[in-house]
């Protein structure tokens, strides 16, 4: 008897103990839960946008638009796009640009010009014929200093006038340049052709380069017949360009680049040119110009500076002047002398030589080229010991040698074949 009491004893007390276990386990699990759920909600929130393609023009301070890190908006990604996202994706801290940010400032875009040129264009009667315009930031003085020295010259230029400016941002790290504001004063008082705005220069920023040079232009610079637009780090021959302007009418629309069709924006998360689909929800982007340069008429600059203030802000420019062009109804023209991804190697000749001066010869404009390399190909282009003339006539055309005998008459595709040196 005794012994089956003590044995109930220790049952119940080892039932007591694992009852309270399961109430314990149960609590743990419970406290949290409460406390997860409006983080959860917190998270998930997307941030939408308005669409207003009128907004007012509004000033704002000059840090509004840089980008900081923060949490990304959560959009779908192209492998599943058709399923719905029930998870919050993990936080991306190493994102390079805040959408969020930028999509609480889009609209405002209206910005002071802190150093300007306003007599630029007068300094001609008629005005210049061709405004040079390139995008540039403040530390960059070698590269402005080359393309003053080379390809950016002011002055004539078979026998038409041609002006230079370059156009800047205010530097992001302004404690490594603590003299800027001096120097780039120094620099306009020396050149006069800095054109200087109050945004900070970042690449999501180029945007606003775009429309504040664009709405310059039309006030200061209404009577240019023409405009090339492009980066400090592309080599451009200007005389080939003249020579193709000259056969043109610059109260016409006229828009001529590499032009880039049926492009798609990227979903990539780590790309620079990452836009998610609550920003741009179409597949494809409308035919824009590579931005390494392009040339516009007076005509269509006016209409592109009026396109601009109807269009939302957009952050990768080349994309956003292609929606204005899209905006004013203008097919941007596709030209083969333009090279703004550089000249490609063909893979049937991995021996040949692209740094050649004879490849640049006939070309307007090649982008991403070192400082070093734009004054090379500058001088070795005018050395009057530069011959690309050299050609080699072609008896009869290519056959294939059981046909030879048998075959005398020529082929209406056979042409002559020109060689660089």
């Amino acid at each position: 008897m005794r012994v089956r009491l003590k044995g109930d004893a220790i049952c119940t007390l080892f039932l007591l103990v694992a009852l309270c276990s399961v109430l314990y386990s149960q609590l743990e699990h419970l406290v949290p839960a409460g406390n997860k759920e409006p983080r959860q909600k917190k998270l998930s929130v997307t941030p939408k946008i308005l669409s207003d393609p009128r907004a007012p023009w509004r000033s704002m301070p000059a840090e509004a638009m840089v980008p900081r890190p923060q949490v990304t908006p959560r959009v779908r990604q192209p492998e599943v796009a058709n399923k719905v996202q029930t998870t919050t994706p993990p936080l991306v801290t190493d994102s390079a640009f805040n959408f969020k940010s930028y999509l609480l400032n889009k609209d405002k875009r209206n910005f002071h010009l802190l150093i300007n040129q306003p007599k630029k264009c007068r300094k001609t009667p008629r005005g210049p014929f061709l405004l040079i315009a390139i995008k540039s930031v403040v530390e960059d003085f070698d590269r402005r200093e080359i393309v003053r020295k080379t390809w950016g010259r002011e002055g004539l230029v078979n026998g038409e006038q041609i002006q230079r400016v370059f156009l800047l941002g205010t530097p992001k790290n302004r404690t490594v340049l603590a003299t800027w504001e001096t120097l780039i004063h120094q620099e306009s008082q020396t050149y006069h052709d800095i054109l200087l705005w109050d945004f900070m220069d970042t690449f999501f920023n180029l945007t606003l380069k775009e429309i504040h040079f664009l709405s310059w232009a039309a006030e200061f610079c209404h009577n240019v017949k023409f405009i090339f637009k492009g980066d400090a780090d592309v080599f451009v021959n200007v005389e080939n360009i003249v020579d193709f302007l000259e056969r043109h009418d610059p109260t016409e629309d006229l828009f001529v680049g590499d032009i880039i069709y049926n492009a798609r924006p990227i979903r990539a998360r780590k790309s620079k040119y990452y836009i998610p689909e609550t920003m741009y929800g179409l597949s494809i982007y409308p035919a824009y110009a590579g931005g390494g340069g392009f040339l516009l008429s007076s005509c269509t600059m006016r209409k592109l500076s009026r396109a601009c203030r109807e269009v939302e802000l957009f952050p990768i420019d080349d994309v956003f002047l292609g929606m204005c062009l899209q905006r004013i109804n203008l097919k941007p023209i596709l030209h083969e002398g333009f090279k703004t991804f550089g000249i490609v190697k063909p893979s049937a000749a991995p021996h040949l030589q692209t740094f050649d001066p004879c490849f640049y010869k006939d070309l307007m404009v090649v982008h991403s080229l070192k400082v070093a390399e734009i004054w090379l190909m500058w001088n070795l282009l005018h050395s009057p010991r530069l011959s690309c003339t050299q050609k080699k006539q072609v008896k009869k055309p290519f056959q294939w040698k059981n046909k030879a005998q048998g075959t005398t008459q020529a082929s209406p595709h056979s042409r002559n074949t020109q060689q660089t040196s």
